[in-house]
């Protein structure tokens, strides 16, 4: 394979290189959501079958999500050193087998575990997908090439979600495992066959030294670490409210069925639509004007929930997918702006901290649940919004970077 010279010109829009970064990115984003979240609706089938609560049952997808955020940084290294392509290609296809496996996991112990190594494998899509896009886009369609990317992730995040509901339901839990596990198999292949080669990568050592001169530069920029917390809090919030709605629309005064509460999933195409509008809306004004209303729109949506009646339910869950989605797009596209060096690192602090907020908030909001029901997950995540909008609030006044030489 020829080495293509780094000073290459970036992706401009409306090219073919960029139809097909758009193409493999929305495939791998779609692969990756779906493989990592199928578990969601499944949670009340894996409590019937094994007899957990709700917090216990949690683990089947905080064990995933937080081995993810614990490996990023090493995902990111490794592509910093051997590249981008090679490592999102490895990371799909072994986690599709993994999904694949899981679905004849001996006991619920064994299905943590193989969900906890699916984590370890998906970690080298996420952030070395950012990194690729702010390497390889020019900067006018950054933000719309990474609202693509969300995209695909919130409509893998819904398809294997709502899928997940149907097969479990009619078959089981272990059916509808193997299926998401075969889908993202097939994805892997369409990812591997669409990615253009790199062209503006160049290799960094992996020598500690260099990664702890990474890390303090973006730990210590002015914005970087506010958007690495935002990070933590939106997708800790985001993640809590659909773990345990599913819980709450199967009790009085709702009563659905977990195919029924599944077809909740179907509003990802809200977020789908968000984020690419999003991260055109900041390219065209800016990330710092747009944040913040953003954010604002989640917390309505989640008071929202609280309503007894179901459409009062789905609307405000509809508004906190549209805000979630939409304030994902803009903050993970500012850090690729912002980061000027070592951007995998960047890309992969801001994903530990996502997912870390999936791990930590999605099973706290368990006990919170145990405690206090719905009332009470809803009081713990407004908070977390509202530390969101403060931060939003703070960011606005943040000075944008010169344009990079």
């Amino acid at each position: 394979m020829t080495a293509i010279p780094p000073d290459t010109a970036a992706i401009a829009l409306g090219t073919p290189a960029f139809r097909r970064v758009r193409t493999a990115l929305f495939l791998g984003g779609f692969a990756t959501f779906a493989l990592l979240y199928c578990v969601q609706p499944l949670m009340p089938l894996l409590s019937q079958t094994y007899r957990l609560s709700p917090a216990a049952a949690s683990l089947a997808l905080s064990a995933a999500t937080g081995a993810l955020s614990l490996t990023l940084i090493a995902a990111s290294v490794l592509s910093d050193r051997y590249g981008r392509r090679p490592v999102m290609v490895s990371a799909l296809t072994l986690a599709a087998l993994l999904a694949l496996l899981s679905a004849a996991a001996a006991d619920f112990a064994h299905l943590v575990l193989l969900r906890a190594l699916e984590g370890v494998a998906l970690a080298g899509l996420p952030a070395v997908a950012m990194a690729y896009l702010s390497e390889e886009i020019e900067p006018e369609g950054l933000g719309y090439a990474m609202g693509l990317y969300i995209s695909g992730s919130a409509l893998g995040g819904m398809s294997g979600r709502v899928f997940a509901a149907w097969v479990g339901e009619a078959f089981s839990w272990r059916v509808a495992l193997a299926a998401v596990g075969a889908i993202g198999l097939a994805l892997a292949f369409a990812f591997w066959r669409s990615l253009p080669l790199s062209r503006r990568f160049r290799p960094r050592s992996l020598h500690p030294r260099v990664l702890a001169e990474g890390m303090r530069g973006h730990l210590a920029d002015a914005g970087l670490p506010w958007l690495f917390a935002t990070a933590f809090l939106l997708m800790g919030c985001f993640v809590s409210l659909y773990n345990y709605l599913g819980y709450r629309l199967g009790a009085p005064p709702f009563n659905l069925g977990p195919g029924a509460t599944g077809m909740i999933f179907m509003l990802y195409l809200v977020g789908s639509a968000a984020s690419t509008w999003a991260g055109r809306l900041a390219d065209r004004l800016g990330r710092r004007r747009v944040l913040w209303w953003i954010t604002t729109l989640m917390l309505v949506g989640l008071l929202l929930t609280l309503s007894s009646q179901l459409a009062a339910v789905v609307l405000g869950v509809a508004l906190f997918t549209f805000g979630f989605f939409g304030s994902h797009a803009v903050a993970s596209g500012w850090v690729g702006r912002r980061a000027r060096q070592a951007r995998g690192l960047a890309s992969a602090l801001y994903l530990f901290a996502y997912y870390a907020g999936s791990s930590v908030l999605g099973t706290a909001s368990g006990l919170v649940w145990s405690v206090g029901g719905w009332g009470a997950v809803v009081g713990v995540l407004a908070l977390g919004l509202l530390a969101c909008l403060a931060i939003a609030l703070r960011l606005r006044r943040l000075e944008p970077l010169p344009p990079a030489p």
